[in-house]
């Protein structure tokens, strides 16, 4: 589908990759690797011709079509969810105009003999066959499919785009993508804003719907379950191997102790060269055997090994003053925009020197109350700073916020105060900004580099308050753990809104939990939230929301009676045993069929479902039309058990 031949990329004196060959197949599930900077998202931009390379061919077929998500979009605020998403559909739209137009023509004409009325029946059977191939007829309910896979409500699919976090909103873009079925799908980072219900959904579509994926992430279970190929970028060089994830780090790791030993055996080779030359230098008996030195030593090509930052710098935030004991209380803190409640009865306080962790769905508010104390938005309740304040804040879009004109020395300098400017390179070079990459202006960053300077700039700014939103969604393993490890030595406050289940733990000691508009708190650290959560992963947050619901399919907590646990109270009468004994069996049977109910039409769905995905079936309205009755049948009993269930268990209590 794409062939890649002898590319060349440099934006400076070292080329970012050079002489780099592949292809991307049908159905290849490509993971494409490499540290922060080395090129990931610079290559996927070639690869959708977005960007030009300096040298080389990058060759696409005419009618090969790409699907390209960035890590960042300029979103529209004037549409509605649905409205968004049909503009996927605009080349349908297009055409069913032209249909609309010929059929129209059809009508008006009556030179049924002639040969131009034949070859414009021709041209329309051919004009409405592609139409109706596209699935024009299905639109709406691939629409709808594809939201719900993501996240989205019905009753979200007529709100304003605007409404929506930074976070729904990139959903909405990926749906669009997704929606348009190309040949090629190019993802950057498309999990740094997804749940696990949305993350494995994704994953069961990329598996069985799309065609040919590259994908850059840091979900290290997602690439493992979608990709069964890895593309590393590496000292330059594109390595390609044909392996997943999981077998690429072992591979690599194999790779680079073999770099290793040629790198020290080259080195070896090339001071013992260099000691013979300086040695027989003026001696005109060893004249030759200088020379032959000299030459061999220029022709030698240096090895180059991936470096690996393994030094344990510990940054430590600048003095500050002391602030009160209490530097954020809510009182009563409601948001609502419109009809649409974010959080209401918002009560908490969090207390000088406390880590506490925001987590929860996106869209249930985290952002919107960290913007409530910064104060950029209004709000109703009491929301009060404490004294001597001073906040340092990291936001989804900080990174976009860095002054491109400047260096990345220049952005941290005007910063740096005291002696802590003494240190300006190490701290650099601890977040992989060592050397020339000091020298790089902003403008020419990638979006991980851009989220570690903004980084590095806020850990050197005198603060006594430290919000955190999402910072981790771009930075790697190595920045990750400078950054928590400045953290935890902060004798401040610290907010942290993230989805990072490790960068949490060990790092605070309270969880404010956001869901169903109501914000709980819970002591102790992120796995002892995890457990009285009764979820193995953080992620999995997001299925429990609205409450510990048990369904069909499921553990159930609801004892069923049976004749030798059951005991008769003694002084219960034998009628009244009797009675209770029939109503309880008569609930019983009642949720046992409505089970298999739910069983079957599952069942049904998910062979419509099967059904709908090919393309023969794709504009077959009975299909559709039995998936969505099917589906608000299902919704139907479901409840219904739910109040049967409820039922069984008082009778049995």
């Amino acid at each position: 589908m794409i062939s890649v031949e002898s590319l060349h990329v440099e934006f400076g004196v070292k080329p970012l990759f050079k002489d780099a060959s592949f292809v991307v197949n049908d159905r290849d599930r490509i993971a494409l690797v490499g540290k922060n900077g080395a090129g990931k998202s610079t290559l996927l931009k070639i690869l959708c011709g977005q960007q030009k390379p300096t040298g080389g061919n990058v060759s696409t077929p005419s009618d090969t079509t790409i699907g390209y998500l960035p890590q960042v979009m300029i979103l529209q605020d004037d549409t509605t969810v649905r409205q968004e998403a049909q503009k996927a559909f605009a080349d349908v739209a297009k055409m069913a105009e032209r249909v609309d137009s010929l059929q129209q023509e059809l009508a008006e004409r009556t030179d049924y003999e002639s040969d131009s009325y034949l070859a414009l029946v021709e041209k329309f059977t051919q004009e409405h066959d592609r139409y109706m191939m596209m699935g024009a007829d299905n639109c709406e309910a691939e629409i709808e499919r594809t939201l719900a896979g993501l996240g989205f409500t019905r009753d979200d699919l007529e709100r304003p785009t605007s409404e929506f976090s930074g976070g729904w909103r990139m959903r909405i873009e990926l749906a669009k993508i997704l929606l348009q079925r190309p040949d090629v799908l190019l993802l950057d980072e498309p999990t740094n804003h997804l749940d696990i219900e949305s993350i494995q959904w994704l994953e069961q579509f990329l598996a069985q719907s799309a065609k040919a994926v590259v994908l850059v992430s840091h979900d290290r279970a997602f690439i493992n379950h979608v990709c069964n190929r890895t593309l590393e970028i590496s000292c330059g060089q594109i390595v390609d191997y044909k392996v997943k994830y999981d077998e690429y780090v072992v591979l690599r790791k194999e790779r680079r102790e073999q770099q290793l030993r040629a790198y020290e055996n080259q080195q070896k080779e090339m001071q013992e060269m260099r000691q013979f030359i300086e040695r027989f230098r003026y001696q005109a008996t060893k004249a030759v055997q200088v020379q032959q030195k000299i030459k061999q030593l220029e022709k030698m090509v240096p090895i180059e090994v991936d470096e690996v930052d393994n030094s344990a710098l510990r940054l430590k935030f600048p003095p500050c003053l002391r602030s009160g004991d209490y530097p954020v209380i809510c009182e009563d803190v409601r948001k609502a925009y419109g009809a649409h409640v974010v959080f209401d009865h918002v009560n908490l306080t969090i207390k000088r020197g406390e880590k506490v962790a925001f987590v929860g769905k996106n869209g249930e508010g985290k952002s919107t109350l960290v913007k409530c104390i910064m104060g950029e938005i209004p709000f109703d309740g009491h929301l009060k700073i404490g004294h001597n304040i001073q906040i340092g804040y990291f936001a989804q879009n900080q990174a976009q916020l860095l002054d491109e004109e400047l260096t990345v020395f220049q952005t941290i300098d005007n910063v740096a105060k005291g002696e802590i400017r003494l240190r300006i390179n190490d701290i650099l070079g601890a977040f992989m900004f060592g050397g020339e990459a000091s020298d790089k202006k902003v403008k020419v960053l990638s979006g991980g580099e851009r989220s570690r300077l903004a980084m590095i700039r806020l850990l050197l700014e005198p603060v006594n308050l430290l919000i955190l939103d999402e910072p981790t969604n771009h930075l790697d393993m190595a920045s990750k753990d400078v950054l928590k490890e400045a953290i935890k030595a902060f004798d401040g406050t610290a907010i942290v809104v993230s989805h990072d289940r490790e960068f949490l733990d060990g790092l605070v000691t309270k969880v404010y939990e956001f869901g169903g508009g109501k914000v709980r708190e819970h002591l102790g650290g992120i796995y002892d939230f995890l457990r009285s959560k009764q979820i193995s992963e953080f992620r999995e947050l997001e299925n429990s929301q609205a409450g510990n619901k048990t369904f069909p399919g499921r553990e159930q907590s609801i004892p069923r009676p049976g004749t030798k646990t059951q005991q008769v109270v003694k002084n219960q009468s034998y009628a009244e045993h009797k009675e209770q004994q029939k109503q309880l069996r008569k609930v019983e049977k009642a949720v046992e069929q409505s089970e298999r109910r739910i069983s079957d039409m599952e069942k049904r769905l998910k062979e419509l479902d099967d059904l709908l995905m090919k393309p023969e079936n794709a504009s077959n309205m009975e299909f559709v039309t039995e998936y969505t009755s099917t589906k608000k049948a299902l919704d139907e009993e479901v409840e219904r058990w739910e109040k049967l269930s409820e039922e069984l268990e008082q009778l049995t209590n």
